[in-house]
């Protein structure tokens, strides 16, 4: 979220890389610019810090620079493939040591003001029928919504088909990480990279007004410390495609 969230992400996924062997990092990014969208200078730091693919929400196709990135399959980053007006078709795969990964992006039936969508289960079915053929290592769907029980319906849906459902929007974490019956990797919300003491990222003094006294104020984003950083870490079988475990990670920066 804004310009601490991707400080943070430098500060704590390098370490976490080295750590834990790491071989693939996905970062949420349609708040990364200004909270809104991510530019491409911002995803080059990104990058640079060790994040390797980026997803998207129903802010991604507010940056029109990002545009031609989402719509070459060489580059690392996708915006919804079921929300219209959205460029690029929302999935791709990405090389690792191990093989290719589908990474697949959705958005939840509620999410934002004015975003026309597409139903997410049927789409996800035409995606997959689309790559049945391709045999990926690994398939991780971001999906991005507002109702937990979609994020929790989706999980299920896909359970034992996919690698992994992680969900978010929320900017909270759940606690909820774990590996459901037939061996998808599943959250319903992972939370946010950037300020803990916020409104999801936005300063208290900004937000207050508005919900105590109908005032039309905007969102300005909180800078100050300390920060979280959230992420789940998962691992699967290359062979099956299936997860072995999930859990979430939490940092706390002063």
């Amino acid at each position: 979220m804004g310009r601490p969230g991707m400080d943070v992400v430098g500060k704590v996924l390098p370490g976490l890389k080295a750590e834990h062997q790491i071989d693939l990092v996905i970062a949420q990014a349609e708040n990364v610019s200004d909270g809104k969208s991510m530019n491409p200078d911002d995803m080059q730091v990104l990058q640079s810090y060790g994040v390797d693919f980026f997803t998207g929400g129903n802010h991604t196709p507010k940056e029109p620079a990002l545009w031609p990135l989402l719509q070459d399959d060489n580059q690392p980053v996708i915006g919804p493939a079921n929300m219209e007006g959205s460029p690029g078709k929302g999935w791709k795969y990405i090389d690792t040591p191990h093989g290719r990964v589908l990474i697949i992006s959705l958005l939840g039936a509620t999410v934002g003001k004015e975003v026309v969508i597409k139903n997410p289960l049927q789409t996800i079915d035409q995606i997959l029928a689309i790559n049945q053929d391709e045999e990926p290592i690994a398939t991780v769907l971001n999906f991005h919504g507002d109702y937990s029980s979609e994020k929790v319906i989706i999980g299920y849906y896909l359970d034992g088909k996919v690698t992994a459902v992680i969900g978010d929007h929320w900017h909270t974490p759940t606690a909820d990480a774990m590996v459901l019956p037939k061996g998808t990797a599943h959250i319903t919300d992972v939370g946010m990279c950037g300020v803990l003491h916020s409104s999801l990222g936005v300063t208290f003094a900004s937000v207050i007004p508005r919900w105590r006294d109908g005032l039309p104020t905007k969102n300005e984003l909180e800078l100050n410390g300390p920060y979280q950083f959230n992420a789940v870490l998962i691992n699967s079988d290359e062979q099956s495609g299936l997860a072995q475990d999930i859990r979430h990670i939490q940092k706390i920066i002063e």
